[in-house]
């Protein structure tokens, strides 16, 4: 059964739109206040703020998902004749100073990750399950609670932004003990 992870509860959503949406109306009242002195339409700068939190909380995702389900459709990686792929759900990968975007694939054998062909660097990274020595949670900016750090025995380390990191660190160590 292959599992897809993918999902962005409303509640995110809710919080992203209030952010975003406060953050602009606070941007307006500077700018007006500081411009010109004072703040005559209330009205205006808080449907502003409220349109602008709605859209990048609703609207920009939506767009955006329909552009990388687009992408996202189009990426399979090359797999071994008996390899069968069990999770994929949306990534980036951290190479140098870029991330790239791409699907992250759980295998009967690997962890795969395929870029995306809007990125630098394209092209498909294996990592064997015999290889991994550690992974661990981690903050994407020191912020965000999406990341996941991979080790190899050999000291490489894959930096990753998954959704649902949860999910994806049970699905590898239940890969990891199974290989072991």
């Amino acid at each position: 059964m292959k599992t897809e992870i993918n999902q962005v509860s409303w509640k995110i959503r809710l919080g992203l739109a209030l952010l975003n949406g406060g953050i602009f109306t606070l941007t307006l009242f500077l700018i007006r206040y500081f411009m010109d002195g004072e703040v005559l339409n209330w009205y205006s700068i808080i449907f502003q703020g409220v349109f602008f939190g709605l859209f990048m909380a609703i609207g920009f995702p939506y767009l955006f998902g329909k552009l990388a389900n687009g992408l996202g459709n189009s990426i399979s990686p090359v797999l071994d004749p008996d390899e069968e792929i069990e999770t994929e759900g949306p990534a980036n990968l951290f190479r140098g100073m870029e991330g790239v975007g791409g699907k992250l694939f759980l295998t009967n054998q690997k962890l795969i990750f395929k870029s995306h062909s809007l990125n630098i660097n394209t092209g498909q990274s294996d990592i064997s399950y015999k290889t991994i020595a550690d992974f661990q949670s981690r903050k994407t900016s020191k912020l965000i609670n999406n990341g996941l750090r991979i080790t190899t025995l050999d000291g490489v380390n894959y930096d990753f932004v998954v959704n649902d990191r949860e999910i994806w660190m049970e699905k590898l160590q239940e890969k990891l003990k199974r290989d072991s």
